[in-house]
């Protein structure tokens, strides 16, 4: 294959999943890793990705970058519904109590499958418009909105009020959704209200699920709000490997693969 072919595959690869990995690219490229580093620098410098540890994610993924709700909406829509069904099973089958629903879109594929799982003994709070307007509409019988100022790009309700509520709660389990999860960094999200908030929820929370899919291995967006050992389950659609897997079995983070 020549150069020019390999990077127009990578191309196409980081435009389905969002990041790619130097050794992944090499075993499905039958090439060395040193060509796949060449590959990333050359496309690097024509601004097509971004070099990060241990491969390259999108020019667009920076870690103060952030994408609107209706386009993440529509990205990866087979893998979230897989981890939102994986996830599930966190209520176990006779569940009642309290669920704490972050913002988020695998955490709003979770929200889809809850009013098939809730009964009347189950409490759902969350601190997002647009699941609270979809679970009361789909009949889930107790839902408390959490309120504050809402961003128009995540639909998620932040700030010091927002803040505050979540500490006054102790939910038996909050599904937390995550922009990057690495080793050395832990979970993060680049806007600082957000962080806020999604600090609070795993402060507040019994048990403490984190939804994420395999693109957000190893990205470390701008604030963090969680460390690896503040994590009970990762729930994902392929088992990380290297530093992160080493650095989740460290912290004894049950992981969950979809």
């Amino acid at each position: 294959m020549y150069a020019t072919e390999r990077r127009e595959f990578i191309e196409r690869v980081l435009q389905d999943e969002q990041r790619v990995a130097v050794a992944d690219l090499s075993e499905r490229l039958g090439v060395t890793t040193e060509t796949v580093r060449r590959d990333l620098a050359v496309l690097e410098d024509a601004g097509a990705l971004r070099r990060v540890h241990g491969g390259a994610v999108a020019s667009d993924r920076g870690s103060a970058a952030e994408t609107d709700l209706r386009e993440r909406l529509a990205r990866g829509g087979a893998a979230k519904r897989a981890i939102a069904e994986r996830a599930i099973a966190a209520l176990g089958a006779s569940f009642t109590g309290s669920v704490l629903l972050d913002a988020g879109t695998t955490t709003s594929a979770l929200a889809d499958l809850l009013p098939a799982r809730a009964g009347a003994d189950i409490r759902v709070v969350t601190h997002s418009v647009v699941l609270a307007a979809a679970l009361t509409t789909a009949g889930v019988a107790e839902v408390t909105t959490i309120g504050g100022r809402v961003r128009g790009v995540t639909g998620a309700a932040v700030g010091a009020g927002t803040v505050a509520a979540i500490d006054a709660l102790r939910p038996d389990i909050a599904f937390v959704g995550v922009n990057g999860l690495s080793a050395g960094f832990g979970a993060s999200t680049p806007d600082p209200e957000e962080a806020d908030v999604k600090r609070a929820i795993v402060r507040a929370a019994r048990r403490v699920v984190l939804l994420a899919d395999r693109t957000k291995f190893e990205v470390e967006s701008l604030r963090r709000f969680a460390g690896l050992d503040e994590v009970d389950v990762l729930v994902t659609d392929a088992a990380p490997s290297g530093a992160l897997a080493d650095a989740l079995a460290v912290a004894d983070v049950e992981v969950w693969v979809a």
